[in-house]
């Protein structure tokens, strides 16, 4: 293996790592930020999450720490915008159907960014990797699905929140693949945007799924640390999320964001006491084996890919078309690098209800 693939595969190790560590922890903060501090303004607190996100890139790169590169004015403004809409759409179909079904909203996530890529990226999935998934996607279901109440309205919004989240992701992968710019460059560019969408919507957002109003409530000094420790750790998430689907692929993340949720039950097992049944516990074990049939079968292929050759049509999901952007950017605006950004050179969007979706 050469020196600059050994680097690449612990830039994505290194990836995979922070988005967990950082989702892990940002959960545990902000259940202990609605639940025992009662501040349940969800969509709000995303917001500030992206706003202090903005505001701690912009620091950074006016030290130099990455450079900033343009992007086409309409792509980065639709990708912020749509970024955020897909986050209040997260959250009301949380606040409009049961916990069951938003669990069920999820999981569909996979196959629905499946069937996008293979139609309009000829992208191509081979029969392991799609069962690898089914095994996956059973094993959480069994685990977190607990109920399953149904209303018009809340089955709207889930398909409005799958189609949105599905084609997010992909243009998060495509726009860096296709423009050349790093996961650094591209939250830079996008948060800003993404964040005056939900600072806009998100107190209206909240007073409609819990009757309350986020600027009444009491903020006394501990409240205000949890919202800064919060804030200061999806700086993390945002950054991880791009840079794991920059880095790898949306089925990819979307299997990383499964494993969170094990972990997260795992942890609330064991650190908070939650009730943890042998139901929990089969779920678990079989979506960590659906994971790791998934792991090999895409390292496996990736590395048949790597042999064969250039000259060979590639088969697998990790292929990319080149063509022009999703969005319609224009890329002579700028000098586009010859390769993309390596993990060494930068220091989803954090979802938010992160703390919520578990608390049933």
């Amino acid at each position: 293996m050469s020196s600059d693939g050994g680097s690449s595969q612990m830039g994505v190790l290194g990836a995979l790592g922070l988005s967990v560590t950082s989702s892990v922890a940002i959960v545990i903060c902000n259940k202990y930020l609605m639940g025992k501090l009662a501040f349940i303004f969800a969509t709000t607190l995303t917001s500030w999450h992206l706003l202090v996100t903005f505001c701690t890139l912009h620091v950074a790169q006016r030290l130099r720490f990455f450079e900033a590169k343009p992007i086409d004015t309409q792509t980065v403004i639709s990708f912020g915008f749509l970024n955020g809409i897909s986050i209040g759409l997260l959250n009301l179909c949380l606040g409009f159907n049961s916990v069951g079904f938003y669990q069920m909203t999820k999981l569909a996530i996979i196959p629905f960014t499946i069937v996008l890529e293979t139609i309009f990226l000829s992208k191509k999935f081979s029969r392991s990797i799609k069962a690898s998934l089914m095994v996956l996607l059973l094993g959480v279901g069994i685990a977190s699905v607990t109920d399953l109440q149904l209303n018009l309205l809340g089955s709207i919004i889930a398909v409005l929140t799958i189609a949105a989240t599905c084609v997010c992701q992909i243009l998060t992968n495509q726009i860096q693949k296709r423009l050349k710019v790093s996961s650094t460059q591209l939250l830079y560019q996008s948060s800003l945007y993404q964040s005056a969408v939900l600072l806009i919507t998100g107190p209206f957002v909240d007073k409609l799924l819990t009757k309350k109003d986020v600027f009444a409530f009491p903020y006394t000094f501990k409240v205000v640390v949890f919202i800064v420790l919060s804030c200061t750790i999806a700086v993390s998430v945002n950054f991880s999320t791009f840079l794991v689907i920059g880095t790898t692929s949306p089925v990819t993340y979307q299997v990383l964001g499964h494993l969170k949720t094990c972990l997260i039950l795992s942890f609330g097992y064991a650190l908070l006491k939650d009730p943890f049944t042998f139901r929990n516990m089969a779920g678990i074990l079989v979506a960590i084996f659906g994971m790791g049939l998934y792991s090999y079968f895409s390292v496996s292929e990736s590395r048949k890919k790597n042999e064969a050759g250039p000259t060979l049509p590639v088969n697998t999901q990790m292929s990319e078309k080149d063509s022009t952007p999703l969005l319609g950017a224009k890329t002579s605006q700028w000098q586009e690098s010859s390769v993309l950004e390596s993990f060494d050179d930068v220091p989803r969007t954090a979802k938010s209800a992160f703390s919520r979706q578990l608390n049933a």
